[in-house]
């Protein structure tokens, strides 16, 4: 693993321009198009900068067209979103970074001129009370995203285990389809694929506050104040950003990195990247923090957020003292922008843009390995007890491993195994396993097709009210949802509470928060750095997911929680 010391400088245009660059590369590598002389970074930029120069010569080159367009989309839906051509958004960071490099080097008078951006800076910036509010506002955005969401959690779950389900059984039913259609269906798509869509609500809410912070303007501060504890590690708070994206999808994050200078930076924070709690982990989060802890569920779910960035930070330690000593340090340069006002227009579109993303994995990826999922648990054809399939018997071989960790059945087995492929195929699995068989019961009142259709509307309805008084309830002095819990539990949650205790659920969190990133995470770091550095990031997360189980498990028993 021979790292070059050679160093190169990019400058960081910032999440929504970065990954339209991103986007521009990928092209570029898919179609094999030959930039010829030009940077293959510097020319994505020109072209979304609608440089008249640029699109005259890249036109006749080979795939040039497809290019211009490609580009031509990504500067409309980035001018959509930000409000601006291109071309002024990348100005107005360049002459950000070189406003900062001069704030820094030379020393001026002061001014007696506070704007409200240094006002607020003097307190989210400050030395010893920068980090307790960043975790500040990180808890109360997770409390916001279960406490608010759960309503809808709640009404998703009855809609797609009651009438949607139902709606298919009729049909099912309606052309006489084979007993083995009907338990692909019900108990192999519904169950999966269903399981997981159930927490499309909280992804809403969850990119919709990281959108607010992002475009508001507040986390290029959350670097500047993580940088005094990232170069503990040997990296420096241009670090944290990728890290940041990380909460939302370790794979773009993974990219982000090549706008760090050092290649040996960019390979440290590969390695930590995984272990920031990805939107694909908030479904297990949310399902065991609702079964086991109730009403803490999003205590116990920001918990696991700060315990990735804590465990990172050890990683970093043990990596910067070993593999990856530190080369020559780098100045960190960063542009704080003033506060503004964010864009509705521009937080929805990231906010449908992220969750579009999540269900067209359930429909493709999801979907996929439901269905293969549900043949290994019918084979060989016939068999009377899932335990006795292909995959439970599999499962049950595996199972050993994590009898320590205090989840040592054949059931949860599986099911993190089909994790690598994705985090959220944990729920899907354990939907298709825990509640195969269930979905279909008849219900006790027959309802008609419209009916239905009211019962729906007027459970989101509910739903919208309920969650409306959740959020006004965050203010202090009033409460407008009384001694309710926040959610009534979903169909596997009931399932589970039958199959774990609150401290085999809470080392299974912790397992899943930091065991080996899923197959697109580790192509990524594959596609950056080698494969090397992919197998270093499999092996050594799952390793310290499994101590780290272990502890909590092993020693909530010594203090009498078990």
């Amino acid at each position: 693993m021979n790292l070059s010391t050679q160093s190169f400088f990019r400058l960081d245009y910032g999440g929504k321009l970065e990954r339209e660059i991103a986007r521009m590369l990928a092209l570029f590598e898919e179609i094999k198009f030959d930039a010829g002389r030009y940077p293959q970074r510097w020319l994505a930029i020109k072209l979304l900068e609608n440089d008249a120069d640029i699109l005259e010569r890249v036109q006749t080159m080979p795939n040039g067209v497809q290019v211009i367009s490609a580009a031509q989309q990504g500067a409309e839906k980035l001018k959509s979103m930000l409000g601006d051509d291109v071309d002024l958004l990348t100005a107005d960071r360049r002459y950000g970074y070189i406003n900062g490099v001069v704030r820094q080097s030379l020393q001026r008078p002061l001014v007696d001129r506070i704007t409200f951006t240094d006002r607020i800076d003097n307190i989210v910036t400050h030395k010893w009370l920068g980090l307790p509010f960043f975790f500040a506002i990180m808890y109360i955005m997770f409390r916001l995203v279960i406490d608010v969401s759960a309503p809808f959690l709640d009404w998703t779950d009855a809609v797609i285990n009651g009438p949607i389900a139902n709606w298919l059984s009729f049909i099912l039913n309606l052309i006489t389809a084979p007993a083995w259609i009907h338990s692909l269906v019900i108990d192999g798509i519904v169950a999966g694929v269903g399981g997981v869509l159930v927490f499309v609500p909280g992804l809403l809410i969850l990119y919709f506050f990281l959108a607010l912070l992002e475009d508001s303007g507040y986390m290029s501060r959350a670097a500047f104040v993580m940088d005094r504890f990232m170069r503990v590690v040997g990296l420096h708070g241009k670090s944290f950003i990728p890290m940041i994206l990380g909460f939302g999808c370790a794979v773009p994050a993974i990219y982000a990195t090549r706008t760090i200078a050092s290649r040996r930076d960019r390979v440290l924070t590969a390695l930590l990247v995984p272990l920031m709690s990805c939107s694909a982990r908030l479904p297990v989060y949310v399902v065991f923090g609702l079964a086991f802890f109730g009403a803490k569920a999003g205590t116990v779910i920001w918990g696991m957020y700060a315990l990735g960035i804590i465990v990172a930070m050890l990683a970093g330690l043990v990596f910067t003292r070993t593999i990856l000593k530190p080369d020559v340090s780098s100045a960190f340069v960063l542009e704080l922008p003033p506060y503004r006002r964010p864009s509705l227009k521009s937080v929805m579109i990231h906010m449908w843009e992220n969750t579009r993303e999540f269900v067209r994995k359930a429909g493709t990826t999801i979907l996929l390995v439901s269905v293969v999922m549900w043949l290994l648990l019918n084979l060989p054809w016939g068999v009377a007890e899932q335990r006795d399939s292909y995959f439970g018997k599999v499962s049950g071989m595996i199972a050993p491993v994590f009898t320590p960790l205090g989840f040592g059945n054949w059931e949860t087995s599986g099911a993190l195994v089909s994790g690598f492929m994705a985090k959220e195929i944990v729920v899907s699995t354990m939907s298709q396993v825990y509640l195969s068989g269930t979905i279909d019961e008849p219900v006790a009142v027959p309802t008609t097709f419209g009916e239905d259709l009211v019962g729906i509307g007027s459970g989101f309805v509910n739903a919208a009210i309920n969650s409306g008084k959740i959020l006004l309830s965050i203010i202090p002095g009033v409460n407008m949802v009384g001694e309710q819990t926040v959610s009534q539990n979903t169909a596997l949650g009931l399932a589970l509470r039958e199959n774990f205790d609150s401290l085999s659920a809470a080392a299974l969190l912790v397992f899943v928060l930091l065991y080996v990133p899923c197959v697109a995470t580790l192509g990524a770091i594959k596609h950056e750095f080698g494969a090397s550095w992919a197998i270093t990031s499999a092996v050594y997360q799952t390793v310290v997911a499994w101590i780290a189980a272990f502890i909590v498990f092993q020693g909530g028993k010594l203090l009498g929680l078990g």
